[in-house]
């Protein structure tokens, strides 16, 4: 054992309070990291069960506009497939309809999906339909195609799903593709759109332009002309609200790094003040101030990786309840979830502790700096 390392360990900090400081400030650091990264999570889940993480569209028109019918298998399928970020290639079909109760009317779009033989006549709907309408699992009710010509069905509520999106103006409700292909009059082979899911919903706005290329190169003439859209590009203000969820990340990364660093120093210049005369003679006894320094720093390194690791066992446990049992409820109204969503990715907690870490003992070298100021001589003559 190094003399830095026997003395460092004979000191102390009085008191808690530095350590006590830095827990809370690792706490919050890592609950705020996570609060962000479930934020994202949910709602990329969300609107990829809507339309995919990049969806394939004819160009001349729109998810809500009478879609143009394409080959159910088109040749840029299997390509698309093939990429390793894929996960999925999903046909569909959309149309827009209304829905009638004994006491209420309701407009919502329609999206076929793939689906059993037994699923014939069975939707699953949002869960904001169900409260407006007052519909329940196992409840039929009668919807209206709107078109060249109007169409009447029967349905039944399969299910209840949670959406993310869920304003009145944006309710979708989902039925088997074979169904809509007969709404809207085209043959089993027929698709009006694909949704592309990929393993990393993160990564399409980097997979746009390769999947572009795709489309252009097995795109023939004859085909119907298509082209690909992002989750960014179709729900862009969501995206921007997530942005500034991780800006305000950001911004208490800073200041827990400083609150802990200002507590730390307060702390540190106590230690220094009250081992004056230590240091002083540590000096006449020849060590260096370099040498002080590193003593004093690796004791404040000592509490901070204390501090560290109550502060992320506290917040991983609390994430873990969380995330368990949605103790945190929220309005779905502004925040488009219904509880606090925590996500623990490990890298960039990691990262975020290895900066605040490296941040708080830079801090501390401010500190530091009082050690060269003190005289040995002066510290013996007043002993």
């Amino acid at each position: 054992m190094s003399v830095s390392s026997f003395i460092a360990r004979k000191l102390h900090f009085k008191g808690r309070l530095p350590l006590l400081c830095i827990a809370i400030s690792f706490f919050v650091i890592v609950l705020a990291a996570a609060i962000s990264s479930g934020f994202r999570r949910e709602i990329q889940a969300g609107i990829s069960g809507i339309s995919g993480d990049i969806q394939i569209v004819p160009r001349q028109n729109s998810l809500s506009d009478e879609q143009q019918p394409v080959p159910l298998h088109p040749a840029y399928e299997q390509p698309i497939l093939e990429l390793e970020e894929v996960k999925a290639f999903i046909p569909t079909l959309s149309r827009v309809g209304i829905i009638k109760t004994k006491d209420a009317i309701q407009g919502v779009l329609f999206k076929g999906v793939p689906g059993g033989a037994d699923s014939t006549g069975r939707v699953r709907i949002p869960r904001k339909l169900s409260t407006l309408l007052q519909l329940e699992e196992g409840d039929r009710f009668t919807v209206y195609f709107l078109g060249e010509k109007t169409k009447a069905r029967r349905l039944e509520v399969e299910q209840i799903y949670e959406g993310i999106i869920d304003t009145e103006d944006k309710l979708v409700v989902y039925l088997p593709l074979e169904d809509m292909q007969r709404v809207a009059g085209w043959t089993g082979n027929q698709a009006g759109s694909f949704d592309i899911l990929l393993k990393d919903p993160g990564k399409a706005d980097a997979l746009k332009d390769t999947i572009g290329g795709i489309l252009f190169r097995y795109t023939t003439e004859d085909d119907t002309p298509v082209w690909c859209t992002t989750t960014t590009e179709r729900y862009p203000q969501l995206f921007d609200w997530l942005n500034l969820i991780d800006s305000n990340v950001v911004f208490i990364l800073i200041l827990m790094i400083v609150v802990a660093g200002f507590n730390m120093i307060s702390g540190l210049l106590i230690l220094l003040f009250e081992s004056i005369s230590t240091i002083g003679a540590l000096k006449a006894f020849g060590m260096t101030d370099r040498q002080l320094r590193k003593i004093y720093l690796r004791l404040s390194a000592t509490v901070v990786l204390k501090g560290l690791l109550w502060g992320n066992g506290m917040a991983i446990l609390f994430c873990l309840l969380q995330d368990h049992f949605h103790l945190l409820r929220l309005d779905p109204a502004s925040y488009f979830v219904s509880f606090v969503p925590v996500r623990l990715d490990w890298a960039v907690l990691a990262g975020f502790d290895a900066l605040a870490f490296a941040a708080i003992l830079l801090i501390l070298q401010i500190p530091l700096l009082f050690i060269s100021r003190i005289d040995p001589a002066s510290t013996m003559r007043m002993e």
